[in-house]
């Protein structure tokens, strides 16, 4: 009797720390949304709206990260259930970076009140957050199904995302080569396509999560990256 209540109450636990991982996959799309849709209708209030709400998302990495270490310490869980445990943990700090990419999304379209577009790339960029939007949604289904062959399929889906970038990446150099008037905006939007690429690995890692948990392995990395120019251009901001 006492093994049975402990047992229930270990996945009473790890069902709290689940649904708080949904809940902050929820706000995370919701910041990608409105990140997006702030950039395009150059909505400074909703960009500022989107720089505030990620410290609800970073809270509830924390809670995560609390709870899950707690969790570990009292019921030293074995096999299926540690693979969820450490699984969770995965998944919450991925959702976190991509708040911090959807809050630095929102800081360079402040930065940006006023500027003119360059060809097409504002909507360029709405494209390609809605491409990896539906990454990261995908990815956490994938996670709370336990489907490993839809995970696998995002994973596929990351290469798609990197050429988007690439075409965008392109463009944008084109323009400001063109004329340095188009500079300081052309670097503020190939950081934004960055950070928006970014959000994509991180659903492929998200998706990674759901294979290791569904088979206690991680799947082998031989996806060539098609994004070279981070090495031209350095590193994004966090």
């Amino acid at each position: 009797m006492h093994d049975k209540h402990i047992v229930s109450s270990f996945d009473r636990d790890l069902e709290g720390i689940q649904a708080a991982v949904m809940k902050m996959g929820g706000l995370v799309e919701l910041a990608l949304s409105e990140a997006a849709t702030a950039l395009k209708s150059r909505d400074i209030e909703l960009a500022a709206k989107v720089r505030k709400g990620d410290r609800l998302i970073d809270d509830l990495d924390q809670t995560i990260k609390t709870d899950t270490a707690k969790l570990l310490a009292l019921r030293s869980p074995t096999a299926g259930d540690l693979r969820t445990v450490l699984s969770v943990m995965e998944i919450s700090s991925h959702l976190e970076r991509c708040g911090d990419y959807a809050k630095n999304m929102a800081k360079r379209t402040i930065a940006m009140a006023g500027s003119p577009d360059i060809g097409a790339s504002f909507s360029a960029l709405g494209r390609m957050s809605k491409f990896v939007e539906a990454m990261v949604k995908d990815a956490l289904d994938s996670y709370i199904q336990r489907d490993p062959d839809k995970a696998l399929e995002i994973i596929e889906r990351d290469t798609e995302a990197d050429q988007i970038y690439n075409t965008i990446f392109r463009s944008l150099l084109t323009h400001m080569m063109e004329d340095h008037r188009n500079i300081a905006v052309g670097m503020h939007l190939h950081f934004i396509a960055k950070n928006i690429e970014r959000v994509g690995d991180h659903a492929t890692g998200i998706a990674e999560q759901t294979i290791y948990l569904v088979t206690g392995e991680l799947p082998d990395d031989e996806r060539q990256k098609e994004d070279r120019t981070s090495l031209e251009l350095g590193e994004m901001d966090s």
